[in-house]
């Protein structure tokens, strides 16, 4: 066939005379459905290996739009591969009202949840996440503890994001002077628990996630109940007690704790991963006291923006943990000025000594 391209019906007429047709989209573009007929195969994967899957015969070859459909021909026939693009792609097959196919991972999805692949599109076009990583991001259970200034944007962005499940703890209610920070009240929640204002704002964002709410003080005698069955533990308190309570916990539990603080114009965010006991730090090792002098942000003051650097931080963090990306900030301290707007990276080591994760 000397022909470059086929309009779409053209290229159904073909497929039904036996003609094979490739799609070469990305897996997020191919969920929302695929002529019929189509096989899908990586444009990259066809470009490296032509001779294994084109052969002798002609192949239609069909994307979104067409255009590297096209590109795709001109290259693969420069290297004599019989092959034609359809021209405007699988828009162009949908607008002619030809039949698609919709892949069973997608019609399991679409059959749960219409609005999933358009609400999660932009971050399953990535590769290292994909429909398998927000698959796993929707399974995951997180405890995120504090649902002040860094609570706040922690599960804001984690529920944007699709994880399916997270349980929230805080015993404070909503107070006027929170609203410069802590952005999931306002204040008409003024006198209300955090937890319940907290509610109506993640689940106005994501009405499909599961969310459970404790309105008490962790501590050390039902910190482990409390964070049974997380994947990621993340600390958005502002006190020793809990944190020490809380990171032991997380040890026993072989459970991560993303950690986060906020000082007036500065911040600090490390990841203690607990599955690695004895090899990486916990919190105890680095702080094994309470600083003295150490003031609360109700006491020192904060500048509204730098938790939500810190919880955007903790935020990326558990993403990177839940996804298996990249690599985290466990045996790191993490340290932001915002006046100068610096970032600093100390290593830190596990202590032997530490009473709460050394190994005996």
């Amino acid at each position: 066939m000397t022909v470059r391209s086929l309009m779409p019906r053209e290229a159904f007429e073909r497929i039904s005379q036996g003609v094979r047709i490739i799609d070469i989209r990305g897996e997020v573009e191919q969920l929302s459905g695929m002529a019929q007929g189509a096989t899908a195969v990586p444009l990259d994967t066809l470009l490296t290996t032509p001779a294994e899957i084109l052969g002798e015969d002609v192949v239609l070859l069909i994307c979104q739009k067409g255009i590297r459909s096209a590109n795709a021909v001109e290259t693969l026939r420069a290297s004599g591969f019989n092959v034609v693009s359809v021209e405007g792609g699988t828009d162009a097959w949908l607008a002619q009202g030809l039949p698609i196919e919709v892949p069973n991972t997608a019609a399991d999805i679409m059959g749960e949840d219409a609005a999933f692949l358009d609400r999660y599109s932009r971050q399953m076009r990535l590769p290292q996440v994909g429909l398998e990583g927000q698959i796993a991001l929707r399974k995951a259970k997180i405890v995120v503890v504090g649902a002040g200034g860094l609570g706040a944007p922690v599960t804001y962005y984690l529920a944007a994001a699709g994880v399916g499940h997270i349980t929230l703890i805080d015993p404070d209610v909503v107070d006027r002077s929170n609203l410069q920070r802590q952005i999931v009240h306002v204040d008409a929640d003024v006198g209300a628990l955090k937890v319940d204002s907290a509610r109506s704002r993640l689940l106005a964002l994501n009405p499909y996630l599961s969310l459970t709410t404790h309105a008490l003080a962790l501590d050390v005698t039902n910190a482990s109940t409390l964070i049974e069955g997380a994947d990621v533990v993340i600390d958005g308190s502002d006190n020793f007690a809990v944190r020490h309570a809380l990171n032991a916990a997380c040890v026993e539990a072989r459970v991560p704790l993303v950690y986060g603080a906020v000082d007036r114009f500065t911040g600090q965010a490390s990841v203690f991963n607990a599955g690695s006991r004895g090899a990486v730090p916990c919190y105890r090792c680095l702080f094994p006291d309470a600083p003295e002098g150490v003031l609360n942000c109700a006491e020192a003051g904060v500048l509204g923006v730098v938790p939500g650097m810190v919880g955007m931080i903790q935020a990326t963090e558990t993403l990177k943990l839940l996804l298996g990306l990249g690599e985290s900030l466990s045996g790191v301290l993490l340290q932001f000025d915002a006046l100068n707007m610096q970032f600093k990276r100390t290593r830190i080591v596990a202590d032997p000594a530490c009473p709460t994760c050394a190994v005996r």
